[in-house]
């Protein structure tokens, strides 16, 4: 007997989770997690913290996932009856997808002359913001979890004061010479 589908904050958790996965993907966390697809190796937005920022109040779509969530869903199963698919009713319908109709269907929402575009670009741009930058975290903390977008791109662990000190500067020389009344703090005299 198949298990039931995925109600409530769980299904809208797995549904976001996969649209985080679309945009920026990453490996799967077990053998059996469905909402991320697997379709690459190492973290992707959801280990970076999509679902974290995207509840955070500050981001102003907080309110709205479960709306969202739902609207996907909507959007999911309209794409597979197009297309001829048939999805597995044990998961929401965008988590039943296959990456490349996820991938798809994320592409149609965005395009533009889509009147629903504001809101999936809105959504997609917290999940690459969750990646890049760890919005939703101080940078040290994040650095020291092993934050896989702030890792990728490089960003170098600060000091063991907490501060970050640059030994070479990124044109190779100093941009400007430091004033003489200048204080060993930095600050103007």
């Amino acid at each position: 007997m198949p298990s039931p589908a995925p109600e409530g904050r769980q299904a809208t958790t797995m549904t976001l989770e996969a649209f985080a996965d679309t945009i920026v993907p990453g490996e799967k966390r077990s053998p059996d997690d469905r909402a991320i697809a697997g379709a690459t190796t190492g973290g992707g937005a959801v280990q970076a913290g999509a679902l974290e920022l995207l509840e955070w109040d500050a981001t102003g779509l907080s309110e709205a996932l479960d709306d969202l969530a739902s609207a996907l869903d909507v959007h999911a199963g309209a794409l597979a009856a197009e297309h001829g698919l048939t999805l597995d009713e044990d998961v929401p319908p965008f988590v039943a997808l296959p990456f490349e109709h996820r991938t798809e269907l994320v592409q149609r929402l965005t395009l533009p002359g889509n009147p629903e575009k504001p809101l999936w670009v809105s959504l997609a741009l917290f999940c690459n913001m969750a990646f890049d930058s760890a919005a939703h975290m101080h940078t040290a903390d994040a650095i020291a979890q092993g934050h896989p977008g702030l890792l990728a791109l490089g960003i170098e662990k600060p000091g063991p004061d907490g501060l970050w000190r640059f030994d070479h500067y990124s044109y190779g020389r100093p941009l400007a010479r430091l004033h003489p009344d200048t204080t060993p703090s930095g600050s103007p005299a």
